[in-house]
């Protein structure tokens, strides 16, 4: 017996104790993958353990013959014509290193595309009911080669690609022939392996809730580079980061400066404060004799109370010279401590705006993503994953739908950029949304001059989505779709420039707090000797 569940094949049966949890990963697992890392089962584990080889066999078959029964006709035609349809595919020429990658939730299929079309394809596995893979535009915000997974007994999820630090990745899995992931998209093992040393991190992925893909496209709203700024943009990137080098070695050089004479200004402090009351005292000691001379009453006495009185009258005027003469030394050495702090001040200004500079004149290097929000009647900007400017924008029509459209320059052509652009989202079609968009022509100015192949403009009814970050690409998910998988994660917290500011540690990020990717659900996961934990994060949720 060779069939698995819902598809009518026969069931294989397997010694006593392999079998358990059809519903886990959405096929069989076997018994001893649920035993923790102290070797003991869980209490469900434990119970099938302990059951007779008939009602293992009873158990399999009762559940195959209950998905023959509740899947209709037309449900299993419509599963056995996707899963001929979807095969593993390689284009038949020359494949260049993928710029995206798109998802049919529909198809159960992923495509890459370079940027002369599709390179490779094979099917997968998304997220099951309630659990579901949330559509919608994201990219790879990590790679990792033998990745396990920190919610689920330590999973293995080879050759992971992540697109959002919450948990949701592509990575080489199980593919049972219909959506069975916690969220996840599952390719197989082998195509993941294939896959994992072509992408790089900030491949587009977009999760398509029916087929899509990418069309040739054109408009005059889309960034023409500047073949003058893009020649110039590694000398000018390289001329300030040396100047921004210079200035930092300056300011390190004058606060130097500037702490060695606040120390010495400190240390006179305490000899002023010694001497005045030396000068204190003194004063005190000629008080007394003076006031012994008046009280004297012989000769002998008023002699020696004289004598008293004559030292300590020299005793206090010598430490009042002292004193005024380290007075003025003092005020001299404190004005010089004040300039020195100024001069420090002054470079730490110009080394802060030296390293604006040099970071946008490097981040101009990078692609640059536009995204436009209906929601928000915002246009916000990244480029190499730093938040770099939000501004008010003009749509026309704004209580219309505009869907959801991803345009991306793929290549580099004589008139400026040839761009592609792929429609996941009911409403305007991708021209006519373009169309109603009008982007400020200040900041059209700042940012197509130095637009690159990867560059892209995402125009949507959607918000940005709270799992973008300071580590991310902008995530926009399709609210009028299941979102299972993704909804059950803590999301990380969005961090935006507003305005003009720069990227960075010169931009406004609004208070949002460093996020650690453990970080799921509240809990802090941890794994040291072998042993699993979940420590309540304070404050979540």
């Amino acid at each position: 017996m060779t069939d698995r569940f819902a598809t009518g094949q026969s069931i294989r049966v397997r010694p006593p104790g392999f079998y358990l949890r059809a519903l886990r990963y959405g096929g069989l697992e076997p018994v001893h993958s649920l035993r923790n890392k102290r070797g003991r089962f869980s209490g469900q584990a434990e119970a099938i353990r302990r059951c007779r080889p008939s009602a293992i066999v009873t158990l399999a078959v009762t559940a195959a013959l209950t998905a023959l029964t509740t899947a209709s006709p037309a449900d299993a035609a419509a599963n056995q014509a996707r899963r001929a349809r979807v095969v593993e595919a390689t284009a038949p020429r020359d494949a260049g290193e993928p710029i995206m990658g798109i998802v049919s939730l529909k198809s159960q299929q992923v495509t890459f595309y370079d940027a002369d079309g599709w390179i490779l394809r094979a099917p997968v596995s998304s997220g099951t009911t309630g659990r579901e893979t949330p559509a919608g535009v994201f990219s790879v915000v990590e790679k990792d080669k033998d990745h396990h997974s920190n919610l689920y007994d330590d999973a293995w999820m080879p050759n992971m690609l992540r697109i959002t630090w919450s948990g949701i990745a592509l990575h080489g899995g199980p593919l049972p022939g219909y959506p069975a992931s916690h969220g996840c998209v599952r390719m197989p093992y082998d195509f993941a392996e294939k896959l994992f040393d072509k992408t790089r991190v900030g491949m587009r992925v977009i999760i398509a809730p029916n087929d899509a893909e990418p069309v040739e496209f054109s408009h005059p709203a889309l960034l023409v580079p500047s073949p003058d700024a893009l020649a110039a943009a590694p000398a000018r990137a390289e001329t300030l980061a040396r100047a921004a080098a210079e200035a930092g070695k300056t300011a390190e050089e004058v606060e130097s400066a500037a702490a060695v004479a606040k120390r010495e200004t400190a240390s006179l402090a305490a000899s002023l404060r010694k001497l005045e009351w030396l000068k204190s005292r003194a004063d005190a000691e000629l008080a007394n004799a003076e006031k012994a001379l008046a009280a004297a009453k012989t000769d002998e006495a008023k002699a020696r109370a004289e004598d008293l009185k004559a030292k300590a009258a020299a005793k206090a005027a010598e430490l009042g010279t002292q004193l005024d003469t380290a007075k003025v030394d003092a005020q001299a050495k404190l004005d010089a401590a004040a300039a020195a702090q100024g001069a420090a001040n002054a470079a730490e200004a110009r080394r802060a705006d030296a390293a604006k500079a040099a970071r946008e004149a490097k981040l101009a290097l990078e692609p640059v993503s536009v995204f436009i929000s209906r929601a928000t009647q915002r246009l916000y900007v990244r480029r190499g994953f730093g938040a770099y400017l939000e501004v008010p924008i003009t749509i026309r029509n704004p209580d219309q739908r505009i869907g959801t459209h991803v345009f991306t320059a793929v290549a580099r052509t004589d008139a400026g950029l040839r761009w592609t652009a792929v429609t996941i989202d009911s409403g305007d079609d991708a021209r006519s949304a373009l169309d109603r968009i009008t982007i400020p022509q200040d900041v059209l100015d700042r940012i197509a001059p130095t637009a690159l192949p990867r560059s892209s403009i995402i125009i949507s009814d959607e918000p940005v989505n709270r799992e973008t970050n300071y580590r991310t690409e902008f995530v926009v998910v399709l609210n009028n779709q299941p979102q299972g998988g993704l909804a059950m994660r803590r999301p990380a917290e969005v961090p935006v420039a507003r305005g003009w500011d720069s990227p960075y540690g010169d931009a406004r990020w609004g208070g949002a707090p460093s996020y650690d990717p453990r970080q799921y659900g509240g809990y802090y996961y941890q794994r040291q000797n072998g042993s699993h934990s979940y420590q309540r994060q304070p404050g979540w949720w």
